[in-house]
């Protein structure tokens, strides 16, 4: 069994010096009464070293090693459901928001010669809807663009790059997930091991047991002692979540994603919990890290000086300090937890922010025939575009329902869904990097989803903790909160609205 189209190119491109032996110089040092324990020290593998520390977990002498790997034709399936699903990795990845996606670039699952072509036929209709959908929207994404830039009018041509761009961004909910991608993809050794051991879980195994076998392929050729630690995956039917869903539970689909929908009562992100401390928290710990009493430092003023940019210097800088800051780190004590409801596209973008971790759905226990998806605010505001995008959604489920009938593999149907389809999930953060999210997705520059997800959690965290939520705001506002010139910055990127002067109640956006 193998892919129609070509399968996974991993090159490893950059690596650590004799990588292997960075387990055992870090191990002894941690025992060395001599001092550093260097390389040329190492005169053996101490394969009964290396073994015994895995075996009783101690890793983090695993982590020393780094490798960053070239990565393509892989699936946007494949990097949301794997390589970018948790926390301990760097991407730097082909954007579909400000490059075009060429016709033939995406995956073809092994299936029958009549899955396949019903398959391939649905791929050329969807990214001809992507194609047409471009230039349906050029006109709305105009007259919203010249609102926001009117002096911009004079000269449009200098400018319809940039509105190319902002419709090709919402034509690309029509895309397929198994849209090709590329990019540079850095782990550590350790995680590499996890890769292996893992790849084999929901959504897409076929395509991520290639991957990370290839990822390790390369590994061993730079330094063949990693076989020595090497696990052979765990096989998917082995995995609590197969043994659950193919133990005859029932599961309804439709209601389920009704129950969700219905919970959430018209919004994008809902808070659903929160500790009832909060803000006496990050208060009390505050003074501990200053050594003040209540009694010399009111709440108000405590936690003041870890969120207010006017006291708290560190959200004037350009690097992100607040996790080295003593004061700034009391944000930690304060979370929040989220149901929410986004599509494909914009979550790939949401679990960027890896540490507001969240518990992603096995996608395919959520679906069944009926068309279920997003429909961006743009789209709305056009008829013929909004009727070709509906078209292009139910002819993809109808695609996949024949797919189903033919009996071809669930695993494989999923690569057919749109980037619209919707992920709901559960999502959790402390206010430290719920903090750092915020700044940077209520930028009017951010995905349009997870702008407005971000928008209804800092309201709602205003109405239980008004003192810290009064400061999730978008980076233009901080800085002038911290007197940072220019407020906004993104230089020539400038949103075109000063949106540091506007209450959170008064955004507005369409593009």
């Amino acid at each position: 069994m193998k892919f129609y189209s070509p399968e996974p190119e991993v090159k490893i491109t950059r690596w650590f010096k004799e990588p292997y032996k960075s387990i055992i110089t870090a191990a002894r040092t941690c025992y060395s009464g001599s001092g550093i324990i260097e390389d040329d020290k190492i005169k053996h593998n101490y394969e009964g070293l290396v073994s015994d520390l895995f075996q009783a977990g101690h890793h983090t002498t695993f982590q020393h090693a780094q490798f960053q790997f070239s990565i393509a034709n892989v699936s946007r399936h494949v990097v949301w459901s794997f390589l970018h699903s948790h926390p301990f990795y760097n991407s730097e990845q082909v954007s579909q928001r400000y490059v075009t996606v060429k016709k033939g670039n995406y995956s073809i699952p092994p299936f029958s010669s009549r899955g396949r072509s019903i398959y391939e036929s649905t791929v050329l209709m969807q990214m001809s809807a992507y194609e047409k959908l471009r230039e349906l929207l050029l006109t709305p994404t105009s007259e919203e663009y010249f609102v926001r830039f009117p002096g911009r009018k004079k000269v449009k041509e200098k400018y319809k790059k940039e509105i190319d761009k902002k419709a090709q961004e919402i034509a690309r909910y029509v895309l397929p997930v198994s849209t090709f991608t590329y990019l540079y993809h850095t782990i550590s050794a350790l995680t590499l091991l996890r890769y292996l051991r893992i790849c084999k879980l929901h959504d897409a195994p076929f395509e991520q047991t290639l991957l990370a076998q290839k990822m390790a392929d390369e590994v061993l050729k730079i330094d063949p002692d990693y076989k020595l630690i090497l696990e052979a995956p765990i096989e998917t039917d082995e995995l609590p979540e197969y043994q659950i869903l193919n133990n005859g539970s029932e599961r309804n689909p439709a209601l389920f994603r009704k129950e969700f929908d219905d919970e959430l009562n018209g919004k994008t992100s809902l808070l659903i919990d929160y500790k009832i401390r909060n803000q006496e928290s990050i208060a009390d710990a505050v003074r501990e890290v200053l050594g003040i009493l209540k009694k010399d430092m009111d709440d108000d003023r405590a936690i003041a000086l870890s969120i207010d940019p006017a006291r708290n210097s560190m959200f004037g800088e350009k690097l992100n300090l607040s996790t080295h800051d003593k004061l700034t780190r009391a944000l930690h004590h304060a979370s929040y937890t989220f149901k929410k409801k986004i599509s494909h596209t914009a979550d790939s973008q949401d679990q960027r922010h890896r540490m507001t971790p969240a518990s992603r759905p096995i996608l395919y226990a959520h679906l069944d025939d009926e068309p279920d998806y997003i429909i961006p605010v743009l789209i709305r505001k056009n008829d013929a575009a909004l009727q070709l995008y509906k078209e292009t959604m139910e002819k993809s489920w109808d695609s996949m329902a024949k797919l189903r009938k033919l009996g071809e593999s669930t695993e494989f149907i999923g690569y057919l869904l749109p980037n619209a389809v919707p992920i709901r999930f559960t999502e959790s953060s402390d206010l430290l990097n719920l903090h750092h999210k915020h700044s940077m997705r209520l930028c009017y520059l951010a995905q349009e989803e997870i702008w407005k997800a971000s928008l209804e959690e800092a309201l709602q965290i205003s109405e239980i903790n008004p003192i810290v939520g009064k400061y999730l705001l978008p980076p233009c506002t901080l800085r002038k909160f911290a007197d940072t010139k220019p407020f906004c910055p993104e230089g020539k990127r400038y949103c075109g609205e000063p949106v540091w002067n506007y209450s959170r109640k008064e955004y507005a956006r369409t593009i």
